[in-house]
């Protein structure tokens, strides 16, 4: 089995080609939408390895775009980091409580988002 695909969710196309190089450089295939709408139906008919979500989206937001992840039996184990520029400690803890693996606030370094992703994808994939 190749590389583990991870699904970029922004409303920013800077942030998801950022986020997109750094992960190509790392081997990881990737998917990339503008909305949540968009990504519960990638998320769907893909089903990703990993996903990284922004909470401000047009529409529906990270936070219920995570909520219907988790409550369909088909999405539930796809793991959630949060990519936002919401740092207060209660969205944090939102973010977390709805069944996210990680949470990294904007601006972002590259590194830690990568090395996030390392370790979320070794514990769930085979």
């Amino acid at each position: 089995m190749g590389k583990a695909t991870i699904l970029v969710v922004d409303d920013e196309e800077d942030i998801i080609e950022l986020v997109q190089l750094n992960l190509a450089r790392e081997g990881y295939q990737t998917l990339a939408c503008t909305t949540g709408e968009k990504a519960l139906e990638i998320a769907g008919s893909k089903s990703p390895d990993l996903i990284i979500l922004d909470l401000m989206l047009p529409g529906i937001d990270g936070m219920e775009v995570c909520r219907r992840l988790k409550a369909n039996p088909d999405t539930a184990n796809i793991p959630v980091i949060f990519l936002t520029a919401k740092s207060q400690e209660a969205e944090i803890l939102r973010g977390l409580s709805l069944g996210a693996a990680g949470y990294v606030t904007k601006p972002f370094d590259a590194l830690a988002l990568g090395q996030q992703v390392k370790d979320i994808v070794a514990k769930t994939t085979p």
